[in-house]
């Protein structure tokens, strides 16, 4: 496939199938990923449930992916869970051309919140440790995404920005370019404003994390 807008007429009735097969608890998203990663989902169904809609953002799983940090971005029947406390078990495919890029995604969100409930009064009967973790977090806006991304790498470091040194706001933008947040259109501005840096400062540090990065991964080979 080259183009998720060429075959959106086929993409649009797959998801619609699938959201019919599993019902309204279902959320099924077409991403073109080809676009501003601001408007990336050009179909949805039952969206309700992330409160998404065509137009909207995806999600910082994508991020990594079209940033390069995860090569194989397919993810399957993980667990994640929604800022209104929705439990969601989800899998995400990611659509590539005939030159191995990533150009789309379609992801299934099924809200198993009420099974959970019915779940947790038999799990002594039950005893099940099911899939794995994973924090994907869903917003409608990249201004969203960006400060999850923010508020994340703070957590990483331990510490507020205003007792970072500057090694550690060196490892803080590795940590945000690993994400992929550089992707989004003018976070270099927000980021330089959170971290209360120059433009030209940024710039150092990404070529500084850049280039370290690479010498390690030449280094391993």
């Amino acid at each position: 496939m080259e183009s998720v807008k060429l075959e959106l007429e086929f993409l649009t009735s797959m998801i619609n199938g699938i959201a019919a097969q599993f019902g309204d608890k279902c959320e099924v998203v077409l991403h073109d990923l080809t676009q501003n990663y601001d408007s990336t989902i050009v179909a949805i169904k039952n969206g309700h449930i992330t409160g998404r809609r065509i137009g909207d953002c995806g999600s910082n799983l994508g991020l990594e992916v079209l940033r390069g940090t995860v090569k194989d971005g397919d993810r399957y029947n993980y667990l994640t869970q929604t800022k209104e406390g929705k439990i969601l078990r989800s899998s995400s495919v990611y659509i590539k051309n005939s030159q191995g890029e990533t150009i789309g995604a379609v992801c299934m969100n099924l809200d198993i919140s009420d099974f959970i409930l019915a779940e947790n009064t038999i799990k002594s009967i039950t005893m099940r440790n099911t899939t794995s973790e994973v924090e994907e977090v869903f917003v409608k806006d990249v201004n969203e995404l960006l400060d999850f991304l923010l508020q994340e790498c703070q957590n990483e470091i331990g510490k507020p920005v205003t007792h970072m040194s500057k090694e550690e706001k060196l490892k803080a933008i590795q940590y945000l370019d690993n994400k992929g947040a550089f992707l989004i259109k003018k976070a270099g501005d927000k980021v330089c404003k959170f971290f209360d840096i120059s433009k030209f400062t940024l710039y150092n540090y990404l070529d500084d994390v850049r280039t370290t990065q690479k010498d390690m991964l030449q280094a391993k080979l």
